[in-house]
């Protein structure tokens, strides 16, 4: 069916003004010119161009611009650049056409939101370098950040009508990646939206499951939260704050993770939602009519001293302020309380673009030493982007560590306040202070106390540290130490003495050459890789430097004319990945598990995958195709930093087979309990049992059980039987240990 063009144009033209009346700053005439001239370009550049789901492509770039606009609360250049965000990477518009058209500052932003283009190292990972690429533009300009966050949810929510396979890469790129980064811009809302969309993409049962009981549970909090409020709003009122109370259900996935790594039941959660008092306070007084909201809810319910949370006083590095505490409701649950200005609420929901709205007002009343962490942690990420030498992996951990980190609080001798991770040791803090300090650093003093260098810290805690000038970063330090910064400069010093002895090395083996006439070059280096199992020059540089290299060797491979040739090795480990890697891409295969295809593959230990398992294969450098579980604990950063390399795969019909899968069971200790379960897995249910474990203590019992299985329908009816045996409490299916 042919689409309706005049319905298509009148229904982009609505979406343009609804665009415009989200916008939440003044706009001058000249700026509505500025937007409209962005509009007109985007559409004139995406005009034959559709979404996978038919509809017209720059429906796409007004959404993207709208949600900067209405849930970031973005102004006119970063609508302007997110109705142009596509033009250079899709059509035949260029940046110098940006520049031309726009200026040099939207000209700076398109280009951080344009993807990097050219060929990849076969062990580099795409996905990572262009997200180095944007967050290269961090120091200088957040809005790329905050403009490509707006660009991804959008694809999130309109994901339905991508392919499984599409949606499985991009949902796991975006809980791997873009919702870190939105949870440490402080942008709650959108952390949260993007977490629970890429749940519904990687596990829909699961996510189908929570929002069920969420919805059936939805009426009973509503008359909780009343009930629960009543007493607090009279109080709240006869004080004279002016206030609003609401509940906020948790996400479904901060419910998931709570059950997935605590190993609760849904019905087991008590904070399933928390309820939120939010005054309208004066700047001046906000910390003030916190803490008389918290002293009038601590009046009428007991709280826990264990869960209070002071982040009005010691706000996080995003800029996140709230007071949190668990009361005891009269039903006998915990229930969490936020106590929060509408201020806060604002910059919570926000994030960075409500912060700088209020950060004059801040400075004004001196309150601006406790407003700088999103500025110190914009510092550290410049760092980390500083260190070249960094692989893309390793990249990506130091990130995911300071995106996510937990927070403590420690003190300078003198008194002066700094953030670190938790888990920061005593040498984080040495590097905190100073590179320098860092890097001679010996000891410390922890409240006047001599402790290690590794001496984990906590929240209060006053540091002093010792240095010495004959001192050396080692390598040893890169165990214990947390922060990227640290982690950086070791890497860097160690870096610099490892390339002179490879220097050394490089000049030791260039004089034995010599000496037995072979000669130094590309290719002869190459045969003595082969002939030392060795990967690449430098590391062959530096074993030879310690002396680890045996000279004896190399006599016998040298052939005339001073060449060498080690055995008849003709194709290497390279060039076997590459072609796997060329036949994969180029001819889109798909591997179908239990079917001579010719694909070598390997079922992953790390997550014992079996028939009716969701999975797919991942080309390793080394052992060809390994075969995940699309929920192996692996799967996520797989798929995020490497689909490149993902083959699309799915199992062939068979019950042949058996493989290996573990349950976990937990129950009521009772005489002849292991009968019935052994009965009903190997006489009832015809199942092979490879090895069993049961544990009791006072009254419960706990049995690992490792089993030989078709499937995972089989699988499931063995789980269904056996907690129908009088006494089980729980059976699921566990990860089985790599061996």
């Amino acid at each position: 069916m042919e689409p309706d063009i005049d319905l298509e144009n009148k229904q982009i033209s609505n979406a343009y003004r609804g665009l415009l009346r989200s916008i939440q700053v003044e706009l001058s005439n000249e700026d509505k010119r500025f937007i409209r001239k962005a509009f007109n370009t985007s559409v004139e550049a995406h005009k034959n161009a559709r979404r996978k789901s038919g509809e017209p492509f720059i429906y796409h770039p007004i959404a993207v611009a709208r949600i900067c606009a209405e849930e970031i609360g973005l102004g006119k250049t970063s609508v302007a650049c997110a109705l142009l965000h596509d033009t250079v990477e899709d059509t035949h518009i260029t940046l110098d056409d940006i520049h031309e058209l726009f200026g040099v500052k939207v000209r700076k932003i398109i280009d951080g939101l344009t993807k990097i283009s050219g060929v990849f190292d076969y062990t580099s990972s795409q996905q990572i370098e262009n997200f180095r690429k944007m967050l290269l533009t961090l120091p200088d300009d957040v809005r790329v950040i905050l403009i490509k966050l707006a660009d991804r949810l959008h694809n999130m929510r309109t994901l339905d009508s991508m392919a499984r396979d599409k949606q499985l890469k991009i949902a796991s790129e975006t809980s791997y990646l873009y919702a870190p980064l939105a949870h440490r811009l402080g942008l709650y809302a959108i952390k949260s939206e993007l977490e629970d969309l890429s749940l519904k993409y990687t596990e829909p049962e699961v996510y189908e499951e929570i929002q069920r009981k969420l919805n059936k549970t939805k009426d009973v909090r509503a008359r909780f939260i009343r009930k629960f409020s009543i007493p607090i709003k009279q109080e709240l009122s006869d004080s004279g704050l002016k206030f609003t109370i609401k509940g906020r259900p948790k996400s479904v996935y901060s419910i998931w993770n709570k059950i997935h790594n605590k190993k609760v039941a849904f019905e087991e959660i008590y904070d399933v939602f928390a309820i939120r008092i939010i005054i309208d306070s004066e700047l001046h007084m906000e910390k003030a009519d916190c803490w008389r909201a918290y002293a009038i809810v601590t009046d009428h319910y007991r709280p826990n001293p264990e869960r209070l949370r002071d982040w009005i006083s010691h706000p996080k590095q995003n800029g996140y302020e709230s007071l949190h505490t668990t009361v005891m409701s009269p039903t006998g649950k915990w229930v969490e309380v936020q106590i929060r200005t509408e201020r806060m609420d604002e910059i919570a929901e926000k994030g960075l673009a409500a912060h700088w709205k209020y950060k004059k007002n801040i400075q004004a009343i001196g309150r601006e030493p406790q407003q700088i962490g999103i500025d110190v942690w914009i510092d550290k990420i410049r760092e980390l982007l500083e260190n070249k030498d960094d692989n893309a992996i390793d990249f990506m951990d130091e990130l995911k560590l300071s995106l996510y980190a937990k927070e403590i609080f420690v003190f300078t001798p003198t008194g002066e306040l700094r953030t670190l991770p938790s888990r920061a040791t005593a040498l984080d803090f040495a590097f905190e202070i100073h590179s320098e300090v860092g890097a001679k650093c010996i000891g410390a003093k922890v409240n006047h106390k001599l402790v290690p260098l590794s001496y984990e810290l906590k929240s209060g805690d006053q540091i002093e540290v010792i240095t010495s000038e004959k001192q050396n970063p080692k390598e040893a330090w890169l165990s214990f130490v947390v922060t990227s910064k640290a982690k950086s400069k070791i890497k860097s010093v160690l870096d610099e003495e490892r390339k002179r002895v490879v220097a050394d090395g490089k000049e030791i083996l260039e004089r034995k050459l010599r000496n037995i006439k072979v000669a130094f070059d590309d290719a002869n280096v190459q045969e003595l890789l082969k002939l030392y199992k060795l990967t690449d020059h430098s590391d062959l540089y530096y074993q030879i430097a310690k002396g680890k290299v045996d000279f004896k060797k190399i006599k016998p491979i040298v052939i005339k004319g001073g060449r060498l040739k080690h055995g008849s090795i003709t194709r290497t480990i390279k060039e076997s990945f590459e072609s796997l890697i060329d036949r994969v891409s180029g001819k889109k295969e798909e591997l179908i598990l239990g079917e001579g295809d010719g694909f070598d593959y390997k079922l992953s230990p790390c997550c014992n995958p079996i028939p009716g398992d969701e999975v797919f294969g991942f080309i390793t450098i080394r052992d060809g195709i390994k075969v995940h579980r699309n929920t192996c604990p692996n799967a996520k950063q797989l798929l995020a930093n490497y689909a490149y390399r993902i083959i699309k795969t799915r199992w062939k019909n068979q019950k042949i087979l058996e493989f290996k899968s573990k349950i976990k069971i937990t129950g009521i200790d009772d005489i002849g309990l292991v009968h019935k379960i052994t009965n009903t897995i190997s006489k009832d249910m015809n199942v092979n049992i490879k090895s069993l474990k049961f544990e009791t203590e006072d009254g419960v019992f706990e049995g690992d059980i490792l089993l030989l299985i078709h499937d995972t329908e089989h699988l499931s009816g063995l789980i269904s039987e056996l907690n129908l045996i009088e006494g089980i409490k729980r059976v699921e299916r566990v990860e089985i240990m790599s061996e």
